[in-house]
């Protein structure tokens, strides 16, 4: 995984988009533990607690996902992550997660991380990529709508957040030779 340049946001402000690495454990915690309640009970796992970041950590280094990490100012600003399935039925998908800190939303950053795991799911030979999310996410939704993915179908009342409320989850995919072909992934 090269080195991202830096990428300028839509109100100018310069951000560092690279891969994760085991040095930025406390500064991913601090990003992390930062986000309000509400962004975080959307979250899949607790990586307000150390345990789940080394594992995050881990995940990387044993090849399953390929994390990324934006930086502005010396902390991360959004995290996102290419998860990997190397073997059977669904080796030939990838799965993408972003979030992004409040104060650097709407500002095109969200759009940066999915293009930045786009270029990292095509140097991974995947054919499909696919987002899972709680129904309430409308913006991540229409980042991905832009983006060409499609919603596959909404399962209802199937994930709890982290205050144990059932929760619609939606699944939206895409073929990556589609996303090439139509060139919608901005710059």
């Amino acid at each position: 995984m090269a080195v991202a340049n830096i990428t300028r946001l839509k109100d100018g402000t310069g951000v560092q988009i690279r891969p994760m690495t085991e040095k930025d454990m406390q500064a991913s915690l601090a990003f992390f533990r930062a986000l309000p309640e509400e962004d975080r009970e959307c979250l899949r796992r607790d990586v307000t607690r150390p345990e789940v970041i080394e594992e995050r950590i881990h995940e990387m280094a044993v090849g399953s996902v390929r994390r990324l990490v934006a930086v502005a100012n010396g902390e991360i600003v959004a995290d996102g992550s290419l998860e990997l399935s190397r073997s059977g039925w669904e080796r030939h998908v990838g799965e993408l997660r972003i979030i992004v800190a409040r104060t650097f939303q709407r500002k095109g950053l969200g759009m940066a991380m999915a293009n930045a795991l786009y270029d990292l799911a095509a140097s991974e030979d995947l054919e499909e990529i696919v987002v899972k999310m709680i129904e309430s996410q409308a913006a991540a939704r229409s980042i991905f709508q832009r983006l060409g993915f499609r919603e596959e179908t909404v399962l209802r009342n199937y994930v709890k957040d982290s205050r144990g409320t059932k929760r619609n989850l939606v699944l939206m995919r895409c073929e990556l030779e589609d996303l090439s072909r139509e060139a919608v992934v901005p710059a």
